[in-house]
């Protein structure tokens, strides 16, 4: 399904941000992101951060080079989004400070950053549109 320059340019910045975000999981970012796991979650959090942090870097990476699979990879990327909005929540409600979220302001305005990203996955994958 044809994609304009824009969404090809967006779904290549997404595909860097994620990349770019999975490695500061495993590397520079790791207390901040181990911040953001929430308690109730039956998993180690540092497993949780080493294993979001791989699927980010697959997820950047398939953004950006596998084109003919664009649509599909744009649909996991958006679930992706959505199974990660509970550490959002989570640092919210707990009043977590990281990544500089230290207000409940900011962290509430966080919030609403998860849909933006959920929709820039899938109109620069062209996933919202049918197919004809």
């Amino acid at each position: 399904m044809h994609t304009s320059k824009t969404q090809n340019v967006a779904r290549i910045l997404l595909g860097a941000f994620l990349t770019f975000a999975g490695v500061s999981h495993l590397t520079f970012n790791r207390s901040e992101f181990l911040a953001q796991v929430p308690k109730w979650l039956p998993v180690n959090p540092d497993l949780t951060v080493i294993l979001s942090g791989i699927v980010e870097i697959s997820l950047g990476l398939a953004l950006i080079f596998m084109v003919k699979n664009k649509k599909w990879v744009g649909i996991i990327a958006a679930v992706f989004f959505v199974l990660i909005f509970p550490g959002n929540i989570s640092q919210y409600i707990n009043k977590v400070d990281a990544f500089g979220l230290d207000t409940d302001k900011a962290r509430l305005i966080r919030l609403f950053f998860q849909p933006v990203l959920i929709l820039w996955a899938l109109w620069s994958t062209n996933a919202l549109k049918k197919k004809n």
